[in-house]
């Protein structure tokens, strides 16, 4: 109960700066456990896909290939862009870059919303700076007109209070670019197993053509 009481003082004293600042928090894991979400379920379904088609790619049974098609799947829409094209008499590198404009049409709803997670760390910080310094000004606004008795015990309480809005900045800041880090990570991770499995599927191409 000690603890709770505790954070409820310093969010209160902190001032109005710590309202924005807790909206940064609650948007950033909201964007953060969405991110996470999708993510994991779009590593999952590529490489459950890449599994069913690559032994169709490998046997040159491109129709049925195609008739594969899964929804939603970013790597199934990159590897349908070459099926396309190869079926339109393409070369290797004809579907080679039928697989990159593929690439390019799915990496946008790959790394959405992850960017904004390093900008509301920014924010946060900024906001937590902001609140202090207008914290300090209030602070020696007051000791102005104080007792010059309590003025050194006003200031000091003042600025207490003062910095809790940049700790709290940093609170929410930290963790924040914590996850931007591990969710970009992750992103990388299947954009470079989607241009992996296209490489292996022009490969295929090229090779069935050098024959």
């Amino acid at each position: 109960m000690d603890s709770v009481t505790t954070v409820i003082r310093f969010f209160q004293e902190g001032g109005i700066f710590m309202y924005p600042i807790m909206l940064i928090l609650a948007g950033g894991l909201a964007i953060a456990i969405e991110r996470y979400v999708f993510l994991w379920q779009a590593r999952r379904v590529n490489l459950a896909y890449w599994q069913r088609v690559y032994p169709l790619l490998n046997d040159a049974r491109f129709n049925e290939a195609q008739e594969l098609s899964m929804s939603g799947v970013a790597l199934s829409h990159v590897v349908n862009y070459g099926l396309r094209r190869l079926r339109a008499n393409g070369n290797a590198l004809d579907v080679e870059a039928a697989l990159q404009e593929g690439l390019m049409e799915v990496m946008p709803s790959i790394e959405k919303r992850t960017h904004y997670l390093a900008t509301f760390a920014n924010v946060a910080t900024l906001l937590g700076l902001l609140g202090t310094i207008i914290g300090l000004i209030e602070a020696f606004t007051a000791v102005a007109h104080a007792d010059p008795a309590q003025k050194a015990d006003l200031l000091s309480s003042s600025i207490s209070v003062a910095m809790n809005t940049t700790a709290f900045g940093l609170i929410v800041a930290i963790p924040l670019v914590l996850i931007y880090t591990m969710l970009q990570a992750k992103t990388t991770e299947i954009i470079d197993g989607i241009e992996t499995s296209a490489v292996k599927f022009v490969n295929l191409v090229a090779t069935r053509q050098s024959k």
